[in-house]
């Protein structure tokens, strides 16, 4: 009997039990975790804090499905060393895992720019269940807060925080929102958009200092500028968590280095997630993750599937606002591209040699789907470039 361990309750690891479960109905599965929580949402903290959802409504599945399927939760635990010779793992409570097969889908923590006073009482950075829980606790009590970055995380923690009535002042380092999304005039509907809901931003500025005593109270811009801040969530991307690798000497670049059936140089060792770097890309979202997860599990118990890249598109809402976006978005307008603007709707195919290699759906998705077909299969537009949009 194959013994296989997950560390990691992302749904990376999550994704790898349920494909090993399906090829390999004996084997024995267990998923180790450090935090406290079953596999869950993490991309629904934010309706955590908000008090929409519950701890037992983020979970991905109930306690029993584990049982029925024999798949063995191992939480509160933190794995700190692993010998790949003996295939044992080490837990910093002195106990001792064997394996046959090895996922580390460890995922990645919060990266916290060093901006002074980031150490003082009241700052957050959101990743887990267990920031999530500090961070409600605290925003009981304050009514202003600063939230440092405008990407995807920060605006929906920054929405999470408004709907519990506070005051919430976004500051991003671009000049512009969801730089990675968004080009400049998609990204000056959505803040247009989101102002009239009751957010505020500062645009292409970066916080200085965070100010005040033990705790917290004033946000200090670069342009001298202070903001009343008695909470501030740090938003500022994230870094794999590489240090299990490392521990047992398996190659890593900026995370750990896997191939196409995302294998490490260990070839009883596989990764997933936010933590895997395949062909040079960490992507550090959800969707990639989900997917590395369910082919690394399959390959881990016996079969070949190759992993080929995912394609970066975001389909979601933010702040409640439909955005889509895939490929290039073209901020430089280095490429052909057809625009749809009118009112709170934004649309954009970015187009090379006749073929669509980006586009951006903002207020309206109902075009999404067709014209990210057209854009795997490389359809040629000849004669179809003015049809692009519905309406």
């Amino acid at each position: 009997m194959t013994r296989y361990v997950l560390v990691g309750n992302g749904v990376a690891g999550f994704s790898a039990a349920q494909n090993i479960r399906k090829v390999d109905p004996q084997g024995e599965i267990s998923i180790v975790s450090n935090e406290d929580l079953p596999p869950y949402y993490r991309i629904r903290l934010n309706d955590y804090i908000a008090g929409e959802v519950s701890e037992q409504g983020l979970q991905l599945k109930n306690p029993s499905w584990y049982q029925e399927n024999n798949i063995y939760l191992v939480l509160d635990t933190e794995v700190e060393t692993g010998d790949p010779e003996k295939k044992i793992l080490a837990t910093t409570k002195g106990k001792e895992i064997g394996y046959d097969k090895l996922l580390l889908a460890t995922g990645s923590h919060s990266f916290i720019p060093p901006v002074e006073g980031a150490d003082k009482k009241g700052v957050f950075a959101l990743r887990n269940i267990q920031d999530a829980r500090k961070i409600s606790k605290w925003a009981q009590s304050v009514d202003n807060v600063v939230v440092i970055g405008g990407g995807l995380l920060g605006l929906e923690t920054a929405n999470a925080l408004r709907k519990l009535g506070k005051r919430v002042v976004v500051v991003e380092f671009f000049p512009r929102l969801l730089p990675r999304q968004l080009d400049e005039e998609g990204a000056e509907k959505l803040r247009s958009n989101m102002e009239k809901m009751g957010f505020e931003f500062r645009l292409g500025l970066k916080t200085s200092t965070l100010q005040g005593g033990d705790s917290v109270n004033t946000a200090l811009l670069d342009n001298g500028e202070e903001l009343p801040a008695e909470m501030a969530v740090f938003s500022a991307g994230v870094r794999p968590n590489i240090q299990l690798a490392g521990s047992m000497d398996l190659q890593q670049n900026k995370g750990i280095v896997v191939d196409d059936y995302l294998q490490t140089s260990d070839p009883h060792v596989y990764a997933a997630g936010d933590v895997a770097e395949w062909n040079g890309n960490l992507y550090g979202i959800w969707w990639p993750a989900k997917e590395q997860g369910q082919i690394a599990g399959a390959n881990m118990a016996g079969e070949s599937d190759i992993y080929q890249g995912t394609t970066m598109s975001t389909k979601l809402k933010v702040v409640g606002i439909d955005l889509a976006s895939a490929g290039e978005i073209d901020t430089e307008g280095k490429y052909e591209s057809k625009v749809y603007s009118e009112g709170d709707v934004y649309k954009k195919v970015i187009i090379d040699n006749n073929r669509i290699i980006g586009c951006i759906m903002l207020g309206d998705l109902q075009d999404f789907d067709r014209i990210t077909a057209m854009m795997s299969e490389g359809t040629d537009l000849s004669g179809v470039k003015q049809s692009l949009f519905s309406g």
